[in-house]
């Protein structure tokens, strides 16, 4: 009888059925109880259904699995835990470490299960484990609502809210896992629970940035909150030149506390990109830039903005109407699915004359 080596431990792994020999084969055994579906090493799509966003990470789990729902992701759990594997958890691929897929492991894919549910009486929106915010945001910008997210809506739900989750409506509403008013988790016996502020509330904490590690999220049900008219906010970048960078942002340190809360803006170091949406004499122009959503009441937008449009000398103003999904999905082109990425992250108390 051979083995599949199980990483951590390569002398110990699951019996592979040979032929003849009457043994059974335990990933068969897992697959006749899924609704998903398996992937394994050497099936043809196994290398597609390893890859994440970033094109950096190349690794070879032993097996990944496609959960249609949250008993599979139950069975699995309860099959690693019986057989000694490495689990990852995947949602929607974009974790810049590839912390969604291991050497060795099993990885839960929830990537199918996408599905929303809004109740708009309640203001709340439901959201499986493998949504991405564009599919949060399909659901809720129509009704007029939406819950904070990031800046890019092609990022996995599950990694920005369990990782805090800022964006543009941040200033008014909150981090994302603010907004989180309850979670179906599975836990590491293989059980489900729905964690909210009555029911398992030290999970619930910890879901809330205690850490890593205490179960797998299949679904989350977030607060919603009605933003611009109707959905409609008023948003966009507006570009500087480098050299220009030191007096936007002291300008930017100064003013951004004094903007009403329904005024966000996130400052930046960029290239313009080479696309229609720029004149062509700005094309891959380094810039300072400066990405704003005013989330307010139209009628009071042009006082608001009046200080954003009339400072300094900038190269673009791009400030515009648009659903708030547009704005949420503005940067997606730049930033496909392939590309190698290297990030790294610290907090700081304020923008010092020194940074």
């Amino acid at each position: 009888m051979s083995t599949i080596p199980v990483e951590g431990n390569p002398a110990e792994g699951l019996p592979v059925q040979e032929a003849g020999t009457g043994h059974t084969n335990p990933y068969e055994e897992l697959e006749a109880q899924l609704r998903g579906r398996a992937v394994k090493p050497g099936d043809p799509d196994y290398d597609a259904a390893r890859a994440v966003s970033n094109g950096m990470i190349d690794r070879r789990p032993a097996l990944i699995v496609r959960c249609a729902d949250t008993t599979d992701v139950m069975m699995c759990i309860r099959f690693a835990r019986q057989h000694a594997m490495e689990i990852a958890v995947r949602g929607g691929g974009h974790n810049a470490g590839g912390l969604g897929v291991w050497d060795g492991a099993l990885v839960i894919d929830l990537s199918a299960m996408r599905g929303t549910t809004v109740d708009p009486a309640g203001r709340t929106v439901r959201v499986d484990g493998g949504c991405t915010w564009a599919d949060v945001d399909h659901a809720t910008v129509p009704l007029g609502m939406a819950t904070p997210a990031g800046i890019v809506s092609t990022t996995g739900v599950g990694g920005l809210a369990l990782g805090g989750g800022i964006g543009y409506l941040a200033r008014r509403f909150g981090l994302t896992v603010d907004n989180l008013v309850s979670a179906d988790v599975v836990l590491a016996d293989g059980s489900l629970v729905t964690a909210d502020a009555e029911h398992h509330p030290d999970l619930f904490w910890a879901l809330r940035g205690g850490g890593g590690n205490f179960g797998v999220v299949t679904s989350f049900r977030f607060r919603c909150h009605d933003v611009g008219e109707h959905g409609t906010i008023i948003g966009g970048p507006v570009f500087y030149d480098f050299a220009d960078l030191g007096g936007v942002m002291r300008w930017y340190r100064q003013t951004l506390p004094a903007l009403p809360e329904e005024l966000n803006g996130w400052i930046g170091i960029t290239y313009i990109p080479p696309v229609p949406a720029f004149p062509a004499e700005l094309h891959n122009r380094l810039s300072c830039v400066i990405v704003w959503c005013y989330t307010g009441r139209h009628a009071d937008a042009d006082r608001v903005l009046a200080q954003v449009r009339d400072f300094g000398s900038p190269l673009l103003v791009g400030l515009q109407e648009m659903p708030s999904s547009a704005i949420q999905s503005m940067f997606n082109p730049l930033l496909p699915p392939g590309l190698q990425w290297y990030w790294k992250a610290d907090f700081t108390t304020e923008i010092s004359d020194d940074a």
